[in-house]
């Protein structure tokens, strides 16, 4: 199955993440690992970051689970 690769950009305009915040929630283990493509290159599975987007709870759920 042929997957979709992100280069950081693409999944900063994506997430709405800002770099540093995207590295910092990644090293602690909250975020989908970057795969390299590259001696110098990293990318993000397409399917990894819809599954974490997926995952993020919606404006509200808080709420209504209290």
């Amino acid at each position: 199955m042929l997957q979709k690769l992100l280069r950081l950009k693409d999944v900063l305009d994506v997430t709405g993440l800002s770099r540093s915040r995207l590295y910092e929630l990644q090293a602690r283990g909250d975020f989908p690992r970057a795969v390299r493509i590259a001696d110098r290159a990293v990318a993000w599975r397409e399917a990894d970051i819809a599954a974490w987007i997926d995952s993020r709870p919606h404006v509200g759920d808080e709420q209504d689970a209290a």
